[in-house]
C-alpha cells in the first residue's frame, strides 16, 4: 500500500499556536509544534527577548513568525487576548501569577476563547513550596534524584546540559500535553490549563528505575548499575588520540562479538560475574587505549558489537547514517537537527529560519485577522 502525501507542512497545519516570548523550554516547544506544521506566532517583547545571541542564530525560533507586544503599555494585554481569542494553544513561561497580572492568565484568555489550550511552563510548577522560587535545570533535575544518578561514584554527578530537565523533562512533556488537551478540546469544545513542570516531567522519566529500585534491580547510587556507567560493557572508553568510544554490548550475543573484535577471548564468562567487572573494565581500556577512535570505528563498522564512535557537535552531521538519514539539514547557513520524527502523509521541513522580533507583524495582522497589530502602542 502507497500513502499519499499532502502538500501541506505538518500534521499540525492549520492549528494557530501564540507564544508569549522566553527563553530555554519554553521557545523549544513552541519551535517544535511550528516543525509540526503548526503556524506559531510568537510574542515579543520591545527589543527582543531570548538568547544572548544573535537572533538570526536563535534556530528555536524557526518556522514562526513574530510580533512585538508591549505587555506592559496600556493597550498590550488587549492586544494578545485579540491573539488568543484566535489561536488554539498558548504557551507562557512566566512564574506563577505573573501572567495574571499581566493581565493574560487563563482566565482572561478563556473569557475570550473557552477552547483555549493554556501551556504554561515552568521548573517548579503552578504550586508548591517553590512555585515562586527562580531555578534552572540543574535545580530541578537535582531534586528529582536524576542528576545525582549520572557519574562516576565517589566523584560529583555530572551536568548533560540542559537537555535532561529543560528539553525531555519540560519541553517534550508541555508539547504532549498541549496536543493531548487539544484533542479534548476538538472534541469538547473545552479548554483547559497545562501545567508542565520540569520537576514533573524530569520525574516521570525515571519510571523504569523506579520499578528496578523497587524490585531490587537497581542500587540508588552512581556508577553501580548496568546503565549508568557500573557495567563495563554499558560505558566509554578513551582512545589513543584522547577521543572516545561508546560501548553498549549488553546482550549475550553482542557482548561476546565484542569481545572478539575488541580481542579478549578470556573474558566470555566475565559478563555475569560482576566480581570480575574491575578486570573487564581495566582490560577493554587497555585495549581501547592501543589503537585510535577511527582505527576502533573501523573494526567494528557493520557489526553488531553496539559500539560506536563519541562524536562532537560538529562531527554529528557527518556520519554516514545520519548523512544518508538527513538527520541534519541547513538552512540560511545554519547546520541544525531536521524536525522529528517523521512522517509517512505529513513531511515536515525548515520552512524558515529564526524569526526576528517584529519581523512577522504585517503578515500575521493579514493571515490571523488582527489589524491592531499594525497599530501604534498606546
Amino acid at each position: 500500500m502507497t500513502t499519499a502525501t499532502t502538500s501541506g507542512h505538518g500534521p499540525l497545519a492549520g492549528v494557530r499556536v501564540l507564544e508569549l516570548a522566553g527563553i530555554g523550554p519554553g521557545p523549544f516547544a513552541a519551535m517544535l509544534l511550528a516543525d509540526l506544521g503548526a503556524d506559531v506566532v510568537r510574542v515579543d517583547r520591545p527589543g527582543g527577548t531570548g538568547l544572548a545571541i544573535d537572533p538570526d542564530y536563535d534556530v528555536t525560533n524557526r518556522n514562526k513568525r513574530s510580533v512585538i507586544i508591549d505587555l506592559k503599555a496600556a493597550d498590550g494585554p488587549a492586544r494578545v487576548l485579540d491573539l488568543a481569542a484566535r489561536a488554539d494553544i498558548l504557551i507562557e513561561g512566566n512564574r506563577p501569577g505573573v501572567a495574571e497580572r499581566l493581565g493574560v492568565g487563563p482566565g482572561d484568555c478563556h473569557a475570550r476563547n473557552p477552547a483555549l489550550v493554556y501551556g504554561r511552563m515552568t521548573g517548579w510548577g503552578q504550586d508548591g513550596p517553590l512555585a515562586d522560587r527562580a531555578g534552572h535545570d540543574i535545580a530541578y533535575i537535582a531534586l528529582t534524584g536524576t542528576l545525582g544518578m549520572i557519574g562516576e561514584p565517589g566523584r560529583p554527578p555530572v551536568v548533560p546540559a540542559n537537555l535532561l530537565g529543560d528539553f525531555a523533562g519540560g519541553s517534550l512533556y508541555l508539547v504532549v500535553g498541549v496536543l493531548a488537551a487539544l484533542h479534548h478540546a476538538r472534541a469538547t469544545g473545552t479548554g483547559q490549563v497545562v501545567d508542565a513542570a520540569i520537576v514533573d516531567g524530569t520525574s516521570h522519566l525515571t519510571a523504569m528505575i523506579h520499578g528496578m529500585t523497587a524490585a531490587g534491580g537497581w542500587q540508588d547510587r552512581r556508577g553501580a548499575n548496568l546503565l549508568d556507567g557500573g557495567c563495563p560493557y554499558y560505558g566509554t572508553y578513551e582512545t589513543a588520540d584522547g577521543k572516545y568510544m561508546a560501548v553498549g554490548a549488553l546482550e549475550p550475543q553482542f557482548y561476546d562479538r565484542f569481545l572478539d573484535l575488541l580481542g579478549l577471548p578470556g573474558f566470555a564468562d566475565a559478563r555475569k560475574d560482576w566480581t570480575r567487572w574491575g578486570e573487564l573494565r581495566e582490560a577493554v581500556a587497555e585495549r581501547f587505549r592501543g589503537r585510535t577512535r577511527d582505527d576502533w570505528t573501523a573494526v567494528f563498522e557493520g557489526t553488531d558489537a553496539c559500539v560506536a564512535p563519541v562524536l562532537s557537535l560538529r562531527e554529528a552531521p557527518h556520519h554516514p547514517h545520519l548523512a544518508a538519514r538527513g538527520t541534519f539539514t541547513e538552512h540560511g547557513g545554519i547546520t541544525q537537527p531536521a524536525p522529528a520524527p517523521r512522517f509517512s502523509a505529513t513531511p515536515t521541513a525548515v520552512r524558515t529560519g529564526p524569526a526576528r522580533p517584529g519581523s512577522g507583524t504585517a503578515d500575521v495582522a493579514r493571515d490571523w485577522d488582527a489589524p491592531e497589530l499594525l497599530k501604534g502602542p498606546e
